[in-house]
């Protein structure tokens, strides 16, 4: 696994098992120690074989020293907790205990209380009162009791309480791991586009984050300067040289570069991305008297400007930006960063909440067109079929450069199908087939007049697909819509026909959203006709239960989702603002505020 690049430790889950803490001559606690404790530690195991740091790591689990029967003990286990930095409480229970003297009164932990489904003993009443008291404290938690009577031997997790304690873990370690980290934009507004206008009340209000600015004549600075590691910039030049494949020139003959300037320009992208990522991360390797330099801004992630003001006089950043989002690099496996391209905060702050709930490399693309199957008929003589077919149409995913190599969906799982895989999982052979099917085209100029490279290929493979944005509405605050789909393959003719009417030298992916035939989710074109932005955020898989669980703990509300109704996840205190699920989730997210708002 790789060390945490990033200050400041790994946030850890705290079990609290709790208990009734009756003694007496009929040893009522004493009866119940053995079968409190286990499912402490069964929870324990399940988080520790099932859940990561973004660095690859199992996350950490720590165990209250005692059971918890009343608030001495209720005390000891906050100062465990303090020591040993936990930032997530899970409370589990197969009995009665005492409430507001047993419960986690923390206000900064993420919580959530697992009441034992067993006859012999009234876990489910503690459970529910247990959870009206975080209620009447303004302390949300959430509540997780399975459907089926267990034994009072058993030991074992039923799998509805497996998928709710998973879905809490996830976004629980997701929430926190962002916790005291930097976004750092890198210029400043690009092109006048929204998501790029920074909002750093909400940065730090809803995600307990900063921001890290910097003009982007740093690079220049330091590229001038020599403020790199030059023996990794070799390694660098080198890998690149032989692995990204040049791909043709579209712009025309008489505008052409040469071939000594289109090598300086390789030489200049490799150094920007290798001072971007010193930028974010810091580098100990920098030469001497560079100290400054070396420390970094502890960005967890980060967005460069580029248009107009760079592009129109230096190389873009369509190289860092795809190769720095992708998980590999010439260092072989390692964990994908998240760089915004245009500085697309907003957009960037939602690969990053995909990227810390999956592992994966994530996807930056404009939510550029969308196609009907009339118009492909018209288009192409094709008629669509499968997973398009049931959305009548797709949308065409694509922007330059910026979107992870991983996209080309040319990794393969055991069974030979295309995937995106936790960096971690990421073998010497799926990186060579996603650089053997990847070409690095010369810069539109029309675009980017100080040239450049940009990746190209088509994700050639249908795979599961969440697509998320990001809107801030002024007198409402952060909003999240999410639709999960399908990548769509479709032959070769008619992607080339498709795709060469607009950018032919961009990556290129068909995105069919899985459609209800209601609302925004009626077909595709109403995904896209109710899409917030220009951009979306796209990872790998059907995350979109996560990504509403994430966003209860972080006080964000969905507004656009076509996730099933019994997979959502939210603290049990959203069932007091009303019926409706999502008006619930706007009431509760006003109520309770961003948890780090001053």
């Amino acid at each position: 696994m790789a060390e945490n690049r990033l200050i400041g430790e790994y946030p850890v889950i705290g079990i609290r098992p709790t208990i009734d803490g009756r003694r007496g001559p009929l040893k009522v606690r004493e009866s119940l120690e053995v079968q409190t404790m286990n499912m402490a530690k069964s929870a324990a195991r399940l988080f520790e074989e099932n859940l990561r740091y973004s660095n690859g790591e199992p996350v950490k689990v720590v165990i209250a020293d005692t059971t918890i029967g009343r608030v001495a003990e209720a005390a000891a286990c906050a100062d465990k907790f303090r020591r040993e930095g936990v930032d997530i409480t899970l409370t589990v229970t197969p009995c009665w205990c005492y409430g507001a003297e047993t419960m986690d009164m923390d206000p900064n932990t993420i919580k959530a209380v697992w009441g034992f489904n067993g006859t012999e003993r009234p876990g489910a009443v503690y459970l529910a009162s247990v959870l009206a008291t975080h209620s009447q404290k303004g302390l949300p938690a959430f509540g997780i009791y399975g459907s089926e009577v267990q034994d009072a031997d058993d030991t074992s997790i039923p799998a509805d309480v497996t998928e709710k304690l998973l879905r809490f873990g996830r976004a629980a370690v997701a929430a926190a791991t962002m916790r005291g980290k930097s976004y750092l934009q890198i210029g400043s507004i690009c092109m006048g586009i929204g998501g790029s206008i920074i909002d750093t009340d909400f940065i730090e209000d809803y995600l307990g984050m900063r921001v890290e600015s910097v003009d982007e004549v740093e690079v220049i600075r330091r590229m001038t300067e020599e403020i790199y590691d030059k023996e990794e910039f070799e390694k660098a030049l080198a890998w690149t040289r032989k692995n990204c494949i040049e791909g043709f020139d579209k712009n025309p003959e008489n505008m052409q570069k040469d071939r000594a300037r289109k090598d300086a320009d390789w030489e200049f992208v490799v150094k920007m991305m290798l001072i971007i990522k010193d930028l974010m991360n810091g580098n100990k390797n920098l030469p001497e008297g560079c100290e400054e330099e070396a420390v970094g801004h502890n960005a967890i992630a980060a967005g460069f400007q580029g248009q107009r003001q760079w592009t129109d006089f230096y190389p873009n950043c369509d190289f860092p930006e795809a190769l720095l989002n992708t998980s590999f690099d010439w260092n072989g496996a390692r964990e994908p960063y998240i760089l915004a391209t245009e500085n697309d905060v907003l957009n960037g702050l939602g690969m990053l909440f995909m990227k810390l709930l999956t592992n994966r490399a994530q996807m930056f693309a404009d939510v550029r067109t969308y196609w009907s199957g009339d118009a492909v008929k018209r288009c192409t003589g094709y008629d669509i079929e499968g997973h398009a077919k049931d959305s009548d149409g797709f949308i065409h995913l694509i922007n330059s450069g910026a979107c992870c190599l991983d996209a080309n969906g040319q990794a393969k799982d055991e069974n030979g199908n295309p995937v995106m895989k936790p960096w971690y999982e990421v073998n010497e052979a799926d990186q060579k087939a996603i650089m053997e099917n990847t070409t690095w085209n010369y810069a539109d100029l029309g675009y980017f007049r100080g040239g450049g490279y940009s990746s190209r290929f088509i994700t050639k493979a249908e795979m599961p697909a969440t697509m998320i944005r990001l809107n801030l509405v002024k007198g409402l605050g952060p909003v999240l819509q999410i639709a999960e789909g399908w990548t769509v393959e479709l032959p070769d003719d008619v992607t080339d026909t498709l795709w060469k009417r607009t950018d032919y030298t961009w990556p290129c992916t068909w995105f069919a959203p899985r459609c209800t035939g209601k609302g925004a989710f009626t077909s595709a074109y109403d995904v896209m006709n109710n899409w917030g932005a220009n951009h979306g955020a796209i990872s790998y898989g059907h995350i979109g239960a996560d990504l509403i669980t994430l966003c209860s703990m972080l006080r964000i509300p969905v507004c656009m989702h076509n996730v099933p109704e019994e997979k959502i996840f939210r603290p049990s205190a959203w069932n007091a603002f009303g019926m409706d699920k999502e008006g619930q989730d706007y009431r509760a997210c006003a109520a309770f505020g961003p948890q780090f708002k001053k």
